[in-house]
This record gives C-alpha cells, sequence and structure tokens, in this order.
C-alpha cells in the first residue's frame, strides 16, 4: 500500500506510513450490501479456471423464459475485466430480492480466493 493522506479537522493533513492499517471510519461497514464484481484472478494472481466459470455462474442465476430461452438475471452478469480476465458483475439490489443468492456469490469468490472489486457510489465519498 501506499502511504493515504488522512485529514484531520484541526490540524493539517498527516501520512500514514503503508506498513500501518488504514482505520475505517464508523460508517464504512464490511457487511454493507452493495453491488461488487467478481474477478476471475486470484489474490495471488493466478486466472481463475475454467474458463467458462463466468457463464456457468451465471448460468445458476438466469432463467427460462416464456420462450424457452435462458435469460441472465439483470442483477448477475458476466463480463470482461478492464485487465482482461473474466468477471461476474453482481448488482446490490439482488440482495432486496434474493439474500441467499447474493450471499452465495460473495461465499463463492472468497471460497475461490478471487478479487473483488467493490462500487463506489457518489455517497460513500
Amino acid at each position: 500500500m501506499s502511504a493515504i493522506p488522512q485529514t484531520h479537522p484541526a490540524t493539517a493533513p498527516v501520512t500514514t506510513p503503508a506498513n500501518e492499517p488504514l482505520t475505517r471510519s464508523p460508517d464504512d461497514d464490511p457487511r454493507r450490501v452493495r453491488s461488487f464484481t467478481i474477478i476471475g484472478a486470484t489474490s495471488a494472481g493466478k486466472t481463475f479456471r475454467p474458463s467458462d466459470w463466468s457463464d456457468r455462474l451465471c448460468g445458476v442465476m438466469s432463467s427460462f423464459g416464456s420462450q424457452r430461452k435462458m435469460r441472465y438475471s439483470p442483477f448477475v452478469r458476466p463480463g470482461c475485466w478492464i485487465t482482461g480476465e473474466k468477471c461476474v458483475f453482481v448488482d446490490a439490489r439482488l440482495y432486496d430480492l434474493e439474500p441467499l443468492a447474493y450471499n452465495f456469490l460473495m461465499h463463492f469468490a472468497r471460497d475461490n480466493d478471487l478479487r473483488l472489486d467493490y462500487e463506489t457510489g457518489a455517497s460513500e465519498f
């Protein structure tokens, strides 16, 4: 990690050395429901296999419509990450409809040591 400036109301900005843990703000709850992306690379940088994992994972969350065609959920979509890895985009609204499905996706990423990228909205700054 690099040095991150931290501002204090009464003093000038102070930098935190990279080897010290960062402090969380009181409203930054890790259990908070938010949109996230599961990236097809482990924390060690290895590509996750099988190569069609994102399609399979989104297939679990899909349904068959009246035209007998599989349709991905509007809240769980496969895609490609900025650096080229396959990924799955998960919308936070999934939690409102089916919390077990949302938790399943979070645990899938954790159990397979996959990288996660959380969406930051304008209200989170």
